[in-house]
């Protein structure tokens, strides 16, 4: 899980990577999807080259926060969460789904705010998406750029009534969903649905007391 939460924070560090001032606008529900990732990402770039403090990553909480408010409102942490449950999303009760929803997205929050603050050179090159005007999922490919190797890295999202909605991600043919889908299953089969919110509850709890890596 450690191997994995660490090709995570690459994926999550290329999202916010990705630079270009064409694409300074707020995202709306008629933003075409790939224009929507370049948009949120300039804004979040131009906040923490703005700020040291997230550089230097002294101050989680400052992370936590800008994650929270300029990434995840475009994001579908429900339907994330229901595909990585997979089959159990229906033996989980109403209550238990919301609450499986908001410990996971708190999850992947902590688990990725430390990219924030890892961001130093990394570009983004977009490649032409492919997607008819009706289609209500897509898939936006990108390259990420460093001092490494290109690395492909893919989003997918859908349409929704409130405009395109990230809800998974692929670097290096690993979808983030089916990644926690196994680790899910394993979690309930020994300790039920209860044990797995248990579990992500502990986990963050954990990940809340942690101070970032630079």
């Amino acid at each position: 899980m450690k191997s994995f939460n660490r090709i995570c924070s690459f994926i999550f560090a290329g999202l916010i990577t990705v630079s270009s001032a064409a694409f300074s606008q707020t995202p709306d529900a008629s933003t075409p999807p790939d224009a929507l990732i370049k948009m949120v990402v300039t804004d979040v770039m131009a906040t923490v080259k703005a700020d040291p403090d997230i550089q230097k990553g002294s101050i989680p909480n400052i992370v936590v926060d800008l994650v929270e408010k300029k990434i995840v409102p475009y994001t579908d942490m429900r339907r994330t969460t229901e595909m990585a449950m997979g089959p159990n999303w229906k033996k989980a009760t109403p209550e238990q789904q919301a609450q499986l929803s908001m410990e996971f997205k708190n999850l992947l929050i902590r688990t990725y705010s430390g990219a924030l603050s890892q961001l130093r050179d990394q570009t983004v090159q977009f490649k032409s998406l492919r997607a008819a005007p009706d289609d209500k999922e897509v898939v936006v490919k990108t390259v990420v750029l460093g001092r490494g190797d290109p690395v492909p890295l893919d989003y997918r999202l859908e349409k929704t009534a409130n405009g395109w909605k990230v809800y998974d991600m692929n670097i290096m043919g690993v979808w983030l969903v089916e990644a926690y889908r196994s680790q899910f299953s394993n979690q309930i089969s020994q300790n039920g649905i209860e044990g797995l919110v248990k579990f992500l509850q502990d986990r963050n709890k954990q990940l809340a007391t942690t101070k970032p890596v630079n």
